[in-house]
């Protein structure tokens, strides 16, 4: 591997070329949220009251769930405080758009903000990292898992990207709440209280025929694209012992409006340098970024990472590459032999 730079690294030789104006907050975003706002409000009553015909309520449906992911990619602009900074408006804005996601900004913070951040792709304390082989051999079911044949575990793994984003907020949930105090574990379960009583006080208001158009199949939708980026932002890079963002992320291309709808968060690189600052101001960074460090920047089309993904197993072996643990099969991760038109590495002898 490489040798690795930190944030600071970064920061430093980057700076001299951005203008100050980039770490101002962006107040306009909200525009943005208060359509997506808008959008899921008039869509979840349109479906409650009115007796609309099944492809109608799915047509709905798709745009309740395509909003319900963007939304929550201004929550995580938001509570990084690029938007406001005062913190009560930021956290309650925040909350207000994890919403549909349930998600409270106590949580999102202590998950992704404190830990996330600081120690991306650390084996043992990045709360997002994937496992290793070392922390393999200690689950049983998992173990398990790996032992079907990958391209029917990729099936599996691609559908439960509608249910992982929920799922593992309710990990990151029951795992944090050990740590807090009275105080925070009372704000953490009460934001988490609040949302989940919004939605099954829908449920019990319209029904479950109407509920499940409203609501539940848009939270799979959302949480399928949230995922979709969320699987490409780090799982094909290696795990590191310095958090050093082009390292241990990946930018990822979409088409322009794409990046509109989802507040620029293709741009995931230039988001772990630069999380204070407003992603509309990340294009600029990535220009820079490329021409200081060409040869370290990682991106690459969306649709390729997703193959890529879908070709890699998510188990690490030796940090810089990903392992079958049944076959032997080895792939490379970002900057350690991978290549998406051509995924397998190697074969490990036994």
């Amino acid at each position: 591997m490489r040798e690795l730079h930190t944030l600071v690294w970064y920061r430093k030789h980057l700076a001299p070329h951005l203008p100050k104006e980039i770490y101002k907050p962006a107040a306009t975003r909200l525009v943005g949220g208060f359509i997506y706002a808008s959008i899921i409000a008039s869509g979840i009553v349109a479906i409650s009251l009115f007796n609309l015909n099944t492809w109608l309520k799915l047509l709905i449906a798709v745009i309740l769930g395509s909003s319900f992911a963007s939304i929550g990619f201004l929550g995580h602009e938001i509570l990084h405080g690029t938007v406001v900074r005062n913190t009560l408006i930021r956290n309650l804005l925040g909350a207000l758009c994890f919403w549909p996601l349930n998600i409270g900004p106590k949580l999102w913070v202590e998950w992704h903000n404190m830990n996330h951040h600081v120690y991306t792709q650390d084996e043992k304390r990045d709360p997002d990292s994937w496992l290793s082989t070392e922390q393999l051999a200690n689950s049983s079911f998992i173990t398990w898992i790996y032992r079907l044949p990958i391209a029917f575990r990729a099936i599996i793994s691609f559908i439960s990207l509608a249910f992982t984003f929920t799922g593992h907020g309710i990990y990151m949930f029951l795992r944090y709440m050990k740590n807090m105090n009275k105080k925070e574990s009372f704000i953490t379960t009460a934001q988490l209280i609040i949302t989940l009583a919004t939605w099954i006080g829908l449920l019990l208001l319209i029904g479950p025929g109407r509920w499940f158009f409203a609501y539940l199949l848009p939270l799979l939708i959302g949480n399928f694209i949230v995922m979709i980026y969320i699987s490409t932002n780090h799982r094909l890079n290696p795990l590191v012992s310095v958090n050093d963002p082009l390292a241990n992320s990946l930018t990822v291309t979409v088409p322009k409006w794409m990046d509109i709808l989802h507040f620029n968060f293709s741009y995931h690189t230039e988001h772990h340098l630069f999380p204070g600052v407003s992603p509309k101001y990340y294009p600029l960074i990535k220009e820079n970024i490329k021409r200081l460090w060409p040869d370290l920047y990682h991106e690459m089309p969306l649709s390729q990472a997703i193959v890529a993904l879908w070709k890699t197993p998510r188990v690490y072996f030796n940090k810089s590459e990903l392992i079958d643990p049944h076959l032997g099969n080895i792939y490379g991760s970002l900057g350690n032999g991978l290549n998406p038109s051509h995924v397998l590495y190697r074969k490990l002898d036994f």
